[in-house]
């Protein structure tokens, strides 16, 4: 078996790392164009928490900022210049070049990549985010458990406690407000109240559809706020939209919401749009 050996060249750099990050409400996925696959671990609501978490992941994968050229991070809580750059500067030991954008963005570029359109992202938060021909942004919810994130799988397993709390059964919901993570073990009982909504559970297609009309009326939102014109191109994001009976009842109520659209399957996942924009960093694009 003969090896192969390239020449040093006294000088030169070697290429590091381009790395892309997805940092959603519940988990953190890493891709890097150095190996295939996703790496994925718990997410953090806390910003200073998620550098020391990214910390220990480089020591865990060997990374160093000598290794790594470019890191785009697409972070929930998000969206102002600002609010990004305050991000990326706490997170500057972990590559020569570091890039934060909002994740909502990097969602709309994985599935959308650069057309014109809207994305509906309803994870365990939910956002509305459009784009137009011009490269101008619009967004729609996506404030928060606190003041939004209707139609999400946080707003889903909330409404599905409350109303389980009106037959006298308020002890669980207690327990789920009372948890160490409070949000992110409200947002876990979406699954199973979607499950009950396919079999026919009357409160829980109801919660369903009113979860459905409030991201269709986000997107009417985004779609009068950039004057985008019909059909416009629709994708999604996130593990509720995930549920193919949850997207085609979506796909009714924003008909009725009266925008007229064409559904694209997402093209890529918002980690593989950042790890795509890590990649064109470190090329000086």
């Amino acid at each position: 078996m003969s090896v192969r050996r390239h020449r040093h060249v006294p000088g030169a750099r070697v290429r590091g790392l381009a790395v892309g990050t997805d940092v959603g409400g519940t988990w953190i996925r890493v891709a890097t164009d150095h190996a295939p696959g996703v790496l994925t671990v718990r997410s953090t609501r806390e910003p200073a928490v998620l550098a020391r978490l990214l910390r220990a992941l480089w020591r865990r994968r060997g990374f160093t900022r000598g290794r790594v050229d470019t890191l785009v991070v697409a972070s929930r809580g998000v969206w102002t210049a600002g609010e990004c750059a305050a991000l990326a500067h706490r997170l500057r030991g972990l590559a020569r070049r570091v890039r934060v954008v909002p994740d909502a963005q990097a969602a709309h570029r994985g599935a959308l990549v650069d057309r014109p359109g809207v994305l509906l992202l309803a994870g365990t938060g939910s956002i509305v985010i459009g784009r137009d021909a011009r490269g101008r942004w619009a967004r729609a919810g996506g404030l928060g458990p606190l003041l939004g994130d209707e139609g999400s799988a946080f707003s889903i397993g909330r409404e599905w406690l409350r109303a389980a709390s009106r037959g006298g059964r308020w002890q669980a919901a207690l327990a789920a407000a009372r948890a160490a993570e409070p949000v992110a073990r409200i947002a876990a009982l979406a699954p199973a109240v979607l499950r009950r909504a396919r079999r026919g559970d009357r409160r829980a297609r109801a919660i369903a559809r009113r979860a459905q009309a409030a991201l269709a009326e986000h997107a009417r939102d985004v779609v009068r706020q950039l004057r985008l014109r019909a059909p416009v191109d629709a994708s999604w994001a996130g593990s509720v939209l995930e549920d193919a009976w949850f997207r085609r009842g979506l796909v009714r109520a924003l008909a009725r919401a009266g925008v007229r659209a064409r559904w694209r399957r997402p093209a890529t996942t918002p980690a593989a749009a950042a790890l795509r924009m890590a990649t064109r960093l470190r090329a000086g694009r």
